[in-house]
């Protein structure tokens, strides 16, 4: 019972509006990667624990689709992430309008309600270096989380983000 309450909690926490979007370059061969690793010089925006979370988490999706991490890979990834704070802002409106010779005015005052919101943007590049650094295949991310979560929750919400990320890798062409 415990597990299905822990399940059911990572899937409200990271079901609630993720959005991917990808590109990528259309006359890439996609079957010719076959190796990856990441960037040694990787500036994530994350901490170094959540940096280990996403890598698992891509690695172990890229492994069901075949691909194995090398020191001498075929491509190369970049993870690039940024939090933004959504802040909810009240709102005043004036209005006046009228029929015949009736005049009316009214103020409406907008309450923001909850706090401010967090989403954390992630891109993950994919970055041939044998051809001068060509960048054939990207993803963006933008998720809510919550910055007090546990590290078991991190790594759920990290789990779930890489899912829907390679949901569409390959691309179909």
């Amino acid at each position: 019972m415990k597990t299905f309450k822990f399940i059911l909690l990572a899937l409200v926490f990271v079901s609630c509006g993720t959005m991917v979007n990808y590109d990528y370059e259309k006359s890439t061969d996609f079957a010719k990667y076959k190796t990856y690793n990441y960037f040694d010089d990787m500036k994530t925006g994350l901490s170094q624990l959540d940096t280990k979370r996403l890598m698992r988490a891509i690695d172990a999706n890229l492994a069901t689709m075949g691909l194995t991490r090398s020191d001498n890979p075929d491509f190369f990834i970049d993870i690039q992430s940024q939090d933004i704070m959504n802040r909810n802002n009240s709102n005043v409106g004036v209005g006046v309008g009228g029929t015949g010779r009736n005049v009316g005015g009214g103020v409406s005052v907008g309450i923001p309600l909850g706090g401010n919101q967090y989403t954390r943007e992630i891109v993950i590049d994919f970055v041939d270096k044998s051809e001068n650094e060509k960048l054939f295949w990207q993803a963006v991310s933008e998720s809510k989380y919550r910055q007090n979560a546990t590290p078991e929750q991190r790594q759920e919400y990290f789990n779930a983000l890489a899912d829907k990320i390679f949901e569409k890798y390959p691309p179909k062409q």
